[in-house]
């Protein structure tokens, strides 16, 4: 979501033909935006809607800007683009929404590429220095190991791409910790007339489980290492909540500067709140975790055991050359368990094939980029759920090495990548499940990166509330522009939260806390994904709060 002046723009996944023909339109949308008039907040109008190409569909990377430069002037609307079909266009794409109504495409698909097409994106970032001068652009690179992209948009018709780093290259990851999925996810970047960086630009680069980097963009063509924030060895929240010791998801999500550069609030994106333990018969053991829209493995079977079997990546249109669940010879008490390689379509998708065809549970196993080639190969991640169906089996992430061992084939990160042919049949494995929370906030020092606090819902470190009550990790985080103090999260399941920064002593930083102060969850339930925070029009000095439900639209609010 993003929001500039009147008007709200609202990212569309789009509708189920999305990797059908084009359509578009307001009647029927595939992927896009749709344009909200909210001068009247009280009563928005849906005004507009800005079609995607096909096949492609927005992301994270939504954003409203206003720019001024040599070769434009006005605001630009900026969306990551990722496949949802084999004609997709990656990068970003650009748009003149100076008119909302008569927007006008600037730049469609440009990126970093391998051959002819542009990289698929997840986030994107538009800032501008001064007014006049240049005006610059990050991305989220999905397909490169130099993940962070930064270009010229003065002219943004001509996008230039400037530099590309790889934040892994300041050791950013902590594999001490089982905390190698280290990728770039989302970034801000802010530039500073107070506070430690006053006088230069600052990227916040949330970076998964390299938790969160600062990278210096002053000059956005050789961006320099600040530093970066570390994991506690134990898992805060979930032990203060809980007194259960376990070390943290990591997950670095998305993070913003307070308006006083003082401090950063930062969220960490955990959609599983159990981890797992993947045991095999020939005495392999791996860490592994379980997707939290799925059905716990403690509430469908206590403990999974059985047969497994390869099915590749199945995707959808891979579905008719898996073997299916009769294909397995069970004993009494034991599942028929697929397992399946990260990629191409979303992670529900691949949990969709898997109970189409008879399986008991499914297991995904990480991808080349996620072991970072080799660097973190027991590293996994169980991710988000791409698309809406009635899940009813369990399913399971585990690293890239355990993918092999599970078949008896020696790890390899490259390829290529000596995996077994689909319908291979592997190991019998056991599964036994631990609770150990959903995602929850951080607040950071902006000067030492020392982390402050930690702030979670309840029922997040609760385990009464695993299974039934939606996700409850938090999203995203909007700091108010016109008091330091205040933030508001986009809590998933758990509604709009509204967060306070207190301290017993204001000039220690160290005795600062969040403290929740506000909150709104709907009667019939909420899956708050994005938030913003933007100047009031129609009341100066005032804000509205607005906030995307992925399975509404958009709410606004103002804070009493």
């Amino acid at each position: 979501m993003a929001a500039y002046g009147n008007y709200a723009y609202l990212a569309n996944w789009g509708e189920a033909d999305c990797s059908g023909p084009e359509k578009g339109g307001v009647n029927t949308p595939d992927s896009g935006a749709w344009v909200i008039d909210i001068s009247d907040p009280a009563n928005p109008v849906q005004v507009n809607f800005i079609a995607m190409p096909q096949d492609t569909r927005p992301g994270e990377g939504m954003q409203v800007v206003h720019i001024e430069t040599g070769k434009f002037q006005g605001e630009i609307l900026v969306m990551n683009a990722e496949a949802c079909g084999k004609n997709y266009k990656g990068g970003f794409m650009l748009y003149d929404v100076t008119n909302p109504l008569k927007p006008v495409k600037l730049k469609e698909g440009f990126g970093d590429r391998t051959g002819s097409d542009a990289h698929q994106t997840h986030s994107a970032f538009i800032w501008q220095p001064t007014p006049g001068g240049p005006a610059y652009l990050v991305t989220q690179d999905e397909e490169d190991l130099a993940d962070v992209d930064i270009y010229d948009i003065t002219n943004p018709r001509r996008p230039r791409l400037l530099s590309e780093l790889d934040l892994n290259d300041f050791a950013v990851a902590q594999y001490n910790l089982n905390l190698g999925d280290s990728n770039l996810h989302d970034m801000t970047v802010k530039c500073m007339a107070s506070g430690a960086y006053a006088g230069k630009c600052i990227m916040i680069a949330s970076y998964w489980d390299g938790g969160y980097v600062l990278l210096d963009v002053t000059n956005p063509s050789n961006p320099q290492y600040i530093g970066d924030t570390d994991y506690a060895s134990i898992d805060p929240e979930l032990f203060e909540q809980t007194g259960i010791a376990l070390t943290p998801e990591g997950n670095a999500h998305q993070a913003e500067f307070t308006a006083d550069n003082r401090f950063f609030i930062a969220t960490d994106e955990d959609f599983s709140p159990f981890r797992a333990r993947v045991v095999t018969d020939d005495g392999g053991h791996y860490d592994a975790g379980e997707f939290g829209w799925a059905i716990p493995i403690s509430e469908l079977y206590g403990t999974l055991n059985g047969p497994t079997i390869y099915g590749g990546l199945g995707c959808p249109a891979d579905r008719g050359s898996i073997p299916d669940a009769s294909t397995l010879t069970l004993a009494a008490g034991e599942e028929a368990i697929l397992v399946l390689l990260r990629g191409t379509c979303f992670f529900s998708e691949k949990v969709e094939t898997a109970q189409l065809l008879g399986y008991d549970a499914v297991i995904i196993a990480n991808h080349h980029i996620g072991a970072l080639e080799g660097l973190a190969p027991d590293q996994h991640l169980c991710g988000s759920m791409g698309h809406t169906f009635t899940v009813e089996i369990s399913a399971v992430c585990v690293g890239h090495r355990a993918l092999h061992e599970l078949f008896d084939t020696a790890p390899t990160y490259t390829a290529p990548d000596g995996l077994p042919a689909v319908g291979t049949l592997g190991d019998r494995i056991t599964v036994t499940a631990q609770f150990d929370g959903w995602g929850y906030v951080h607040l950071f020092d902006a000067a030492t990166l020392q982390d402050l606090d930690t702030y979670a819902i309840p029922e997040a470190m609760d385990p009464a509330y695993a299974s039934g009550f939606g996700t409850l990790s938090v999203h995203e985080v909007a700091t108010d522009p016109t008091d330091a103090s205040l933030a508001y999260l986009a809590y998933y399941s758990g509604g709009l939260r509204a967060v306070q920064i207190q301290c017993s002593n204001p000039a220690d930083n160290s005795t600062c806390e969040l403290v929740e102060v506000g909150g709104y969850l709907d009667p019939a339930g909420n899956n708050f994904w994005g938030v913003e925070v933007i100047p009031d029009p129609a009341n100066p000095g005032d804000v509205l709060i607005l906030a995307s439900d992925r399975d509404y639209g958009l709410f606004i609010f103002r804070d009493p």
